[in-house]
């Protein structure tokens, strides 16, 4: 793979090329891309979808949005800081224009998007839409999709519906945001599609990227970067570079960030916060945090020392193995490969065991499978009854709740069904919450 192609400006519907030294420096291609992203509705949801705490009483818990923005902010300075190093290293990039807030402007748009699919109630809401195709209901549909089509719908992935939702069309609306090709490269961490799952143990196999629904899209964003094709046959290609750092500043945010509000929430004793920061960082002023009177003050500070010290540390990572990032040899996310692993691990561990299973959490989780079952059950029951003609009247009120661009009216059954499931994905958690209360007669 090439600098120069994977940086490339070109959005879907574009006849030309769009060269990068003739772009406006006041507001270049790139952040026209954050710009659309923010102002998108997929993205304003995330306001009041779960990070790690449903539905929290608290004022100062992440919700998907604040950790999408936090996630941005590290995306970017890893991406400028990166850069400004390859365009020693590459110096054609400049004379064709690139400069190092180029790398920035990328990372930074694929990062604040990097959970706009996620479905609502955290990671549980992807496993409740499964399930339901795999044990509930919608097991039913199995013997009239492909393989992987039902692939699709059994393993819901939040990162292919975000590509869905960054690239689908709708009527008088060709390429959904048309952000630059560069981002959603950057975006696509798991390049390949549903099958095979898992066939090797490198990072991009890990999950997949982008539904049957989203192929030719896929498919056309690849060849435009030049991504290093791993199987054709397979649809499954290397990662582009920058993806490696979108990874990276995602991990470094939920790690530290997950942590500290379990602190910030009394679910982990604030002891650990020291002992467990200290392990992971030097150079802690010991007397400025205990100068510090307040417990989220104290988080606070030690937080930041540890983000910028795991962010040097991704950047160190990423520049010594450029090549084979390049190559597609590199297996690993970075912060696998950083020297801090066992104690990012130690960190996790902790997390998963006070806050991720804590009783408010699963409580929540398991209404957010019978919600997400029942909304998908009404919604999919109504519009292939409508398409099969055995409408009912109840069907007819309830596509009245369903908005006009998701009453996907095709013949093909897997599309109608994607459309209710990107549907329920957008929803936020307060939202779904109030449409289940409707359709079960819980309107008090």
């Amino acid at each position: 793979m090439n600098w120069e192609q994977l940086l490339s400006l070109k959005r879907f519907g574009d006849t030309e090329k769009r060269p990068r030294i003739a772009q406006d420096e006041t507001r270049l291609g790139f952040d026209v891309d954050f710009d659309r992203i923010i102002f998108s509705s997929a993205f304003r949801s995330l306001q009041d979808k779960t990070q790690v705490i449903p539905l929290s009483d608290t004022d100062f818990v992440h919700t998907r949005l604040t950790h999408s923005l936090e996630v941005s902010v590290v995306g970017r300075t890893l991406g400028r800081r990166v850069g400004k190093v390859l365009l020693e290293r590459h110096p054609n990039l400049v004379n064709l224009g690139y400069t190092f807030n180029d790398f920035g402007a990328i990372v930074a748009a694929a990062s604040v998007t990097h959970d706009i699919g996620n479905p609502p109630f955290g990671h549980s809401g992807e496993k409740a839409i499964g399930e339901y195709f795999k044990t509930g209901n919608g097991a039913k549909y199995k013997e009239q999709l492909s393989a992987k089509e039902y692939q699709d719908l059994i393993d819901f992935e939040g990162n292919a519906n975000g590509f869905k939702i960054l690239t689908e069309s709708r009527e008088g609306i060709s390429g959904g945001l048309r952000l630059s090709y560069a981002t959603l490269g950057a975006f696509l961490k798991y390049p390949k599609e549903s099958l095979p799952k898992k066939p090797t143990d490198h990072i991009v196999d890990k999950k997949y990227g982008f539904f049957q629904s989203e192929k030719t899209e896929f498919l056309d964003v690849a060849e435009e970067l030049g991504l290093k094709a791993k199987s054709k046959e397979e649809n499954s290609f290397y990662r582009h570079p920058l993806a490696y750092l979108v990874e990276a500043a995602d991990d470094i945010c939920y790690t530290i960030i997950d942590f500290e509000d379990g602190i910030n929430l009394g679910l982990i004793d604030e002891d650990y916060a020291l002992e467990y920061m200290s392990k992971l960082i030097t150079g802690i002023n010991r007397d400025k945090y205990y100068a510090l009177k307040h417990t989220k003050d104290r988080t606070a500070y030690l937080r930041a020392i540890a983000i910028s010290a795991l962010i040097e540390e991704a950047i160190e990572i990423f520049l010594n193995n450029e090549k084979s990032i390049l190559n597609g040899s590199f297996d690993k996310s970075l912060l696998d490969k950083c020297k801090y692993e066992a104690q990012i691990n130690d960190i996790i561990k902790i997390s998963v065991a006070k806050i991720y299973k804590s009783k408010e959490v699963v409580e929540k989780e398991v209404a957010g499978y019978r919600i997400i079952a029942d909304l998908l059950h009404v919604f999919v029951s109504a519009l292939n009854n409508k398409f099969d003609g055995s409408q009912s009247n109840y069907d007819k009120l309830v596509l009245n709740l369903l908005p006009l661009e998701y009453q996907n009216e095709t013949s093909i059954l897997y599309h109608r069904i994607m459309s209710v499931c990107t549907y329920v994905s957008t929803m936020s958690d307060s939202y779904a919450i109030r449409t289940h209360k409707k359709l079960t007669g819980n309107i008090i």
